[in-house]
C-alpha cells in the first residue's frame, strides 16, 4: 500500500487519479457512468489547495478499490460528496444507478461530518462533544451496512493525505478527531492499514517534534535496519528450509515499528526508542495453520525466546479476527519480534472486515457485537463516548471461565469487567471472585490467561463508586443505569422529607399534598433549587387554602426558607445550623451525591448511596437541600512518567493549559537520562472535569496515579 500512497500524495489533475483508477479496478461502464456523474455534478468546484475537487472522490475510489476490490464500493465513493455539496439529490443516484449505491451514499451523506469551515479551536472543551457526536452517528450508520464505514475511513485517509492545504488550527483538529475516532474504528475493523496510515498522519500534526524525533531516528538509521532485518529473513529463510519447509512455500519479510505506535511504546513503557523490543519485527507466512506452530518450533529451538512475549492469537482470535502467533526471540545480536501466519491470516490482517470483499473469500471472523451493543440510548454523548472508548482499545487480554469460555477484555480490566461480559445479572450480584482459585477482589486488574470464576450474592449489590474502575462499556452502563435507578428512588424519598422538614409536616401530610399537585419528577427538587423554591410556592398555597389557622402557623412555625453556605455546601432551608459533620460510614468526594440530615442545629452528611443513609431515610428524619459550594475548588496530584528530553515537560504543560487548570506546584527530578522518571504536579480546578484530566493526560502520557487532594474532610 505504501507505493500507491506514495503516488496519491503527489496527484493533483483529473487525468493522473484517473489513470490509477483504471489500473486499481475493472474500468467497467458502470464505473465510466459513476465517473462522468460525478465530474459533471463537482463542475467548477475546488478544493482549499486549488485542484479541480472531482480529484478527492477518484482518489477516495482508488484508496477503496485497493482496499476492497468492490464496484459497488467504488462507485459509491466516486459519488460520497455528490448529494451534500451538489444539486442532484438521492433520487437521482438512485435512478442512474441501482438501490445498493443510492444506500451507500445516503449513508455516507448522513455522516453530516464536521465541515472544515465548522470546526471549533483544538483548545475548546466543544472539541470532544463533536468528535463523539461524529463518532456515534459513524457507529449507528455502520450497524446497517459497514461497507459504508469502510468508505468513510478511506475518505479520512485521503483527507489527511491533503492536509497541508489548510490552516494549522484545522489541521490539528482534523488530526485529534482522526486518532480519536477514525483510527480505533480502523482497528476494531481489523484494517491494520489504514489504521496505521491514520495513526501516523495525525501523530505528525498532533505531536510534530515528537514525530521528527523518530523520523531523524528511522531514517538515520534506514541503511542499519534494512542491514538487520535482511540478514534475519535470510537467516530465518535458511533455518526454516533445513527444516522440512521448501522456500517456495513460505514468504518472508520485514517491518519497523510505525511511528505513532514507536511513540505509544516509548510513553507507555517509558523507555527510549533504542530500547523497544519490538521495533524491528519479520512476518513469516505459511500454508497451513498446523505449520504456524512447526515453524514457532523451529525458531523456539534455535533461538532463545522472551517467554512473557509468546503470543498464541491463532488458538485465541482478537475479536478483530486477527490470528498470528507472536514471539520475540534473542536472535544472534538482535531482539526480534517474529510474526507466524497462513496467507489467509495475512489477508485478514492487512484488511480485516474488507478482506472478504477483496479476495472473494468467506467472510473474516469478526466481532462486531460491540457496535450494536454500544449505549446509544445514553441521554449525555460524553457519556458515550466515555464507554465505547474502553472497547477499541489496540491492546487485549483473554480471560477464561472455570468451563474454558473465553471472554476477551480491554487491558487494564478488572473482575467486575468479566463479570458484566458473563452477563449483567452476574455483574449486579457479583461480590468477590476466584481468580486462578485464589480468592480476591472484584477491583483486581485481570492478567491475560487467567481464570475466573464470580462469587455472588442473592440481593444485586450495588458498585456506583466503581465506575471509574471498570474499563468496558457494558460494564460501566450497566453500574449506571443500576445507579441512575436507584438514586432516582432515593431522591423522591428525600424530596418528600426535604418539603416535610420545611414546612414541618408529617411525611403523610406530605405525601397526600404533593400528589394532589401532581409527584411527577418530584425528584428534581433534591438537585435543582429553582424546581425547589417553585414547589414550596405550590405547597404553601394549597396549605394555606386547606388550613385557616395557615398565617398563624406561617408566623409562627414557618420561616421562608434562605440561601447558607457552610463551608463545602450550600443549604436551603429555614432551620438553623450550629455545625456540619460527617459519620465515618461514608467518604463523599467534592462533586459526589449527597444528602444532608438534620437534628437539633446539628447537619450530618452522608453519600445518598450509603447504606446508613438508607436507615436515616426510613426512619423519616429530617432532611435537608444541600448542594456541593461551587465556589470550593478541588485539588489533585498527577504523577506522570517523563522521558528526559528536550520538550516533554512542555508539552505536558500544555495539555494542563487548555485543560484550564490552575498549577500549585510542580517537582520534577530526573537523574537518569536514558530512563523516565516520575513528575509530580498539584493542580486546582472549579469544575467537575476529574473523568476528563484523567482521560485526556492518560491518553498522551503514562499517568502513574491520579490522587484528589482536596475532600469535605479536610478542613
Amino acid at each position: 500500500m505504501k507505493s500507491l500512497i506514495d503516488e496519491i500524495k503527489d496527484i493533483h489533475d483529473i487525468d493522473s487519479a484517473l489513470n490509477v483508477l483504471k489500473r486499481e479496478i475493472d474500468f467497467t461502464p458502470r464505473v465510466q457512468k459513476a465517473f462522468n456523474f460525478a465530474k459533471d455534478a463537482h463542475e467548477g468546484q475546488f478544493r482549499k489547495s486549488g485542484e479541480p475537487y472531482i480529484v478527492h472522490p477518484i482518489l477516495v475510489a482508488v484508496i477503496t478499490a485497493w482496499i476492497s476490490n468492490n464496484e459497488d464500493m467504488v462507485i459509491a465513493a466516486l459519488l460520497h460528496d455528490v448529494v451534500e455539496d451538489t444539486q442532484y439529490t438521492l433520487e437521482d443516484i438512485g435512478k442512474t444507478f441501482n438501490n445498493e449505491v443510492s444506500l451507500l451514499v445516503d449513508g455516507l451523506t448522513k455522516f453530516d461530518e464536521i465541515r472544515e469551515d465548522e470546526l471549533v479551536p483544538s483548545t475548546s472543551n466543544e472539541k470532544l462533544i463533536k468528535s463523539a457526536l461524529t463518532f456515534r452517528k459513524m457507529l449507528l450508520i455502520s450497524i446497517k451496512d459497514l461497507r459504508v464505514l469502510v468508505i468513510k475511513l478511506c475518505d479520512r485517509l485521503h483527507n489527511m493525505l491533503t492536509l497541508d492545504a489548510l490552516a494549522p488550527n484545522k489541521q490539528q483538529r482534523i488530526a485529534e478527531e482522526t486518532l480519536i475516532v477514525y483510527a480505533p474504528i480502523a482497528h476494531r475493523l481489523g484494517i491494520s492499514k489504514i489504521k496505521n496510515y491514520l495513526e501516523d498522519l495525525s501523530f505528525r500534526y498532533i505531536y510534530p517534534n515528537e514525530y521528527k524525533f523518530i523520523d531523524e531516528y528511522i531514517k538515520s538509521h534506514t541503511q542499519d535496519l534494512n542491514l538487520r532485518l535482511n540478514h534475519i529473513i535470510e537467516r530465518s529463510k535458511e533455518l526454516l528450509n533445513k527444516n522440512g519447509f521448501p522456500r517456495n512455500d513460505i514468504e518472508i519479510f520485514g517491518r519497523v515499528k510505525h511511528y505513532y505506535s514507536i511513540y505509544q511504546k516509548m510513553q507507555r513503557k517509558g523507555v527510549n526508542i533504542e530500547e523497544i523490543l519490538d521495533l524491528l519485527a519479520i512476518r513469516v507466512i505459511v500454508k497451513e495453520p498446523e505449520l504456524c506452530y512447526k515453524a514457532l518450533g523451529v525458531f523456539h529451538l534455535n533461538f532463545s525466546p522472551i517467554v512473557a512475549r509468546f503470543k498464541d492469537y491463532i488458538a485465541l482470535p482478537k475479536d478483530n479476527g486477527y490470528q498470528t502467533l507472536h514471539t520475540t526471540l534473542f536472535f544472534d545480536d538482535d531482539i526480534v519480534e517474529v510474526q507466524i501466519r497462513t496467507e489467509h491470516m495475512h489477508k485478514v490482517a492487512e484488511y480485516g472486515v474488507a478482506a472478504h470483499w477483496k479476495y472473494k473469500e468467506g467472510e473474516a471472523h469478526i466481532n462486531l457485537d460491540w457496535i450494536s451493543n454500544l449505549p446509544y440510548q445514553s441521554e449525555s454523548v460524553e457519556h458515550f463516548y466515555e464507554s465505547a472508548k474502553a472497547d477499541l482499545f489496540s491492546e487485549d487480554i483473554v480471560v477464561f471461565s472455570p468451563k474454558g469460555d473465553s471472554y476477551t477484555l480491554p487491558k487494564g480490566a478488572v473482575v467486575l469487567d468479566y463479570a458484566y461480559a458473563v452477563h449483567s445479572d452476574v455483574g449486579h450480584l457479583a461480590t468477590a471472585a476466584l481468580v486462578n482459585k485464589e480468592k480476591t477482589s472484584l477491583l483486581k486488574i485481570l492478567k491475560n490467561g487467567d481464570i475466573v470464576e464470580i462469587i455472588k450474592q442473592d440481593k444485586p449489590r450495588l458498585h456506583c463508586s466503581w465506575i471509574d474502575t471498570v474499563k468496558t462499556s457494558k460494564a460501566k452502563e450497566a453500574i449506571r443505569a443500576i445507579c441512575k435507578q436507584r438514586l432516582n428512588e432515593i431522591n423522591k424519598k428525600i424530596a418528600y422529607r426535604i418539603i416535610a422538614t420545611i414546612f414541618n409536616m408529617s411525611l403523610e401530610e406530605t405525601h397526600a399534598i404533593v400528589g394532589n399537585l401532581g409527584a411527577n419528577n418530584i425528584s428534581k427538587i433534591t438537585t435543582n433549587l429553582d424546581s425547589l423554591k417553585e414547589k414550596i410556592k405550590k405547597v404553601a398555597k394549597v396549605r394555606h387554602i386547606h388550613d385557616e389557622n395557615f398565617f398563624s402557623r406561617l408566623r409562627y412555625r414557618f420561616k421562608k426558607p434562605i440561601l447558607k453556605e457552610v463551608g463545602f455546601f450550600r443549604f436551603f432551608t429555614n432551620k438553623h445550623i450550629e455545625r456540619v459533620d460527617f459519620d465515618y460510614c461514608c467518604h463523599p468526594k467534592l462533586g459526589d451525591e449527597i444528602v444532608a440530615f438534620y437534628n437539633k442545629g446539628e447537619v450530618v452528611i452522608h453519600h445518598k448511596l450509603c447504606s446508613k443513609a438508607q436507615e436515616l431515610i426510613d426512619q423519616h428524619k429530617e432532611v435537608l437541600f444541600v448542594e456541593w459550594n461551587s465556589n470550593q475548588s478541588a485539588k489533585y496530584r498527577l504523577i506522570v512518567a517523563l522521558q528526559n528530553k528536550k520538550g516533554a515537560l512542555l508539552e505536558l504543560l500544555k495539555e494542563i493549559d487548555k485543560l484550564n487548570l490552575n498549577i500549585i506546584s510542580i517537582e520534577l527530578s530526573i537523574n537518569n537520562p536514558q530512563q523516565a522518571e516520575y513528575c509530580k504536579i498539584e493542580v486546582e480546578t472549579t469544575q467537575d472535569n476529574q473523568n476528563k484530566i484523567k482521560d485526556i493526560i492518560s491518553s498522551k502520557f503514562r499517568l502513574i496515579d491520579f490522587i484528589s487532594l482536596k475532600d469535605a474532610y479536610k478542613k
